[in-house]
């Protein structure tokens, strides 16, 4: 059986935050299924141009240049809207590894173009189950892309 969930908050601009699976289930792995970012003030007046990434990485990726080559990068996104679009109607774009299986934390970083102001973030994953054969190559797998 698949179970999802959703990891969400809040996030100052140019901040990161531990997406923490350390105590995940054994024989299970999770998959990033979205990822979405919203503005947290004045919305219906501004413009923002909210950017952010999920990596498996040691370190996080810029938001603002992310680099496809990359192979802990495991999901980007951004979200535009202005003001003088008439009902400031957002743009939203995300790119996502849903075949990238999780067992390890992952590293959330977001930055607001537009301004400083936090960013309202959320990612959903569903749950996988694992043979004791793929949980070792999949543990192996995140830890050597970590340790780069």
């Amino acid at each position: 059986m698949r179970k999802t969930f959703v990891m969400r908050g809040q996030t100052a601009s140019g901040g990161t935050e531990v997406l923490n699976f350390s105590g995940y289930k054994p024989g299970y792995a999770y998959r990033i299924t979205e990822f979405s970012l919203y503005p947290s003030t004045s919305i219906a007046g501004n413009n923002d141009e909210l950017y952010g990434t999920v990596t498996a990485g040691k370190t996080a990726v810029s938001p603002i240049d992310p680099d496809f080559n990359n192979e802990g990068l495991i999901a980007t996104t951004n979200t535009v809207t202005s003001s003088g679009w008439g009902g400031n109607m957002p743009f939203n774009g995300s790119v996502i590894n849903d075949t990238f299986l999780i067992t390890q934390n992952l590293i959330l970083m977001v930055q607001n173009e537009a301004g400083g102001e936090p960013i309202n973030w959320q990612c959903r994953f569903v749950s996988e189950k694992m043979s004791g054969a793929e949980e070792a190559a999949v543990n192996y797998k995140q830890f050597a892309i970590s340790d780069e």
